[in-house]
């Protein structure tokens, strides 16, 4: 039986108006004479479920395309999880429901949609693989993210939509241009393009080689489109299958073509190099605004730092830190793990305790970081704190209160840290990695927007902190200056888009 939300109509989906001409902005060659159908599909989407970097991406790409372009019908299709706010879900209109065959398996998938801000959103309700604590982690996410993938291409024809282009994102949805090209050969498919963004290379889907039928439906014909190295990767069969490969920064692009950051895959991204394009990320500065902000303790904005001052002065007495408006804050925010720099971290620590300042860590991740992390809080009780937690509604404060953002990162695709960072009025100190490097340049350069190192070095990590904490307290102006800039730095996301819709329309 279908489920209804809320008592909701059951309805079918509105046609499309006659679509006006795409923004002039976007680019001369893009031809406004066809509608460009959009569909991206992914595993989270804000503000109805994110646990990182792809469900900020998801919430803001699909609506800066419909606003920088008025020829784009833009809809999103992501899982109905069980975890999904009820205030989303009394929103939602009932579409109707299909049976999606995965191997031998024959499952309900009902379709819900919602509209906001100009796009639509498509939620496939499956309470078996969906309703769950969590999105990631189960011993079956291969099967559920299989089933998800093949639901997306079964209900374009119970939704009335067929689209130019379906944009996928990361492993969970990287069957779709596998699929397409495989299973789904009638005319209503034969000519749907699709884009395949790689958000982190190194989670790829890999799975044993001989549940190919079993789980993911799929005969020994395409064995060779999705083994690698002798184990399934789903991730490998969409960088062969989709028509674009992407990744969230030019810099990441070319580094994944490389032994050093490509998880193994280097081999099958040259091979496919003629498709890869390397796009930024941005941000959604509606969504992160010091001037608005309901989290942080004073709004304000670069004409009233006074008010930034006082979101430090409130974050040093509800953390117990000494209450000091002159001492600079340090923070990181990030998931404790291996390529994020948290080895940086540990082995400068010590050293950086030296300076006077005050350094805040939030994050989760690896147990043993977590362990490390907070001994060095015990050993200096008065200058760290470390958090061990995912608090969105803490990292806000973090970000109005600090002075100083660190990103290390050993790796690092896009990184949208120190975006929010800088759009609080804090300095970011990055290494020249991934979407870092394409985001931040250092001061050194005469048109810089942060501090900046090159080798994955404690010393050479120890030496920028240490040169931006002098700055900090020895060259007031100099610092003021320098936050303005940072302050004004646009990270939005409308030149990102036009860079898609020029990709998109490559395909027409």
């Amino acid at each position: 039986m279908a489920r209804k939300i809320n008592n909701t109509k059951v309805s079918a989906p509105e046609k499309v108006e006659a679509a006006k001409k795409c923004d002039k902005a976007v680019d001369a060659e893009i031809k406004p004479d066809r509608q460009l159908k959009l569909l991206f599909v992914a595993s989270e989407c804000q503000p109805f479920v994110a646990t990182g970097g792809l469900g900020d991406v998801m919430g803001s790409l699909p609506h800066t395309i419909k606003k920088v372009c008025d020829n784009c019908d833009v809809r999103v299709m992501l899982p109905l999880y069980g975890d999904i706010k009820q205030e989303y879900r009394e929103q939602m209109t009932f579409l109707g429901y299909t049976n999606v065959e995965l191997a031998w398996r024959n499952q309900y998938c009902g379709v819900f949609e919602l509209v906001k801000d100009g796009v639509t959103y498509y939620f496939l309700d499956n309470e078996y693989y969906f309703k769950r604590e969590g999105q990631y982690g189960y011993f079956d996410d291969g099967e559920r993210y299989a089933f998800f993938s093949k639901a997306i291409l079964s209900v374009l024809p119970l939704i009335g939509f067929i689209p130019t282009i379906i944009h996928a994102n990361d492993w969970q949805t990287a069957l779709v241009p596998v699929y397409l090209k495989t299973i789904f050969h009638d005319e209503y498919y034969r000519n749907i393009r699709t884009v395949f963004t790689i958000h982190n290379i190194a989670y790829q889907g890999k799975y044993d080689p001989a549940i190919l039928g079993d789980v993911f439906g799929l005969g020994e014909q395409s064995r060779s489109i999705l083994c690698y190295d002798g184990i399934i990767n789903l991730m490998k069969g969409a960088i062969v299958c989709c028509d674009v490969l992407s990744t969230v920064s030019p810099t990441y692009a070319e580094e994944i073509k490389t032994p050093e950051y490509s998880y193994g895959l280097h081999y099958i991204i040259k091979q496919n190099a003629y498709k890869l394009k390397g796009v930024i990320n941005g941000i959604d500065t509606k969504f992160y605004d010091p001037s608005s902000d309901e989290s942080i303790f004073v709004k304000y904005d670069k004409n009233s730092v006074e008010g930034k001052i006082q979101n430090k002065i409130q974050l040093q007495q509800m953390l117990s830190l000494p209450v000091d408006r002159n001492i600079p804050v340090v923070s990181i925010i990030t998931r404790l793990v291996d390529h994020k720099g948290i080895d940086l971290i540990i082995q400068s620590i010590d050293e950086l305790m030296k300076n006077h300042l005050q350094l805040i860590i939030l994050g989760k991740g690896d147990l043993r970081y977590e362990e490390i992390l907070k001994n060095f809080e015990s050993r200096y009780p008065n200058k760290i704190r470390a958090i061990i937690a995912f608090n969105q509604d803490l990292s806000r404060k973090i970000y109005a209160a600090s002075d100083i953002y660190l990103m290390p990162s050993k790796s690092e695709p896009c990184g949208l840290a120190q975006m929010i960072a800088s759009r609080y009025g804090a300095i970011p100190i990055t290494r020249e990695t991934g979407g870092l490097n394409d985001s931040i340049v250092d001061f050194g350069t005469g048109h810089g927007n942060g501090w900046t190192f090159k080798n994955y070095s404690a010393r050479d990590f120890i030496y920028v902190v240490r040169n931006a904490v002098e700055v900090f307290h020895n060259h007031k102006e100099a610092w003021n200056d320098l936050r303005n800039i940072v302050f004004s730095v646009d990270f939005s996301w409308e030149k990102s888009a036009g860079e898609y819709l020029k990709i998109y329309h490559s395909l027409m």
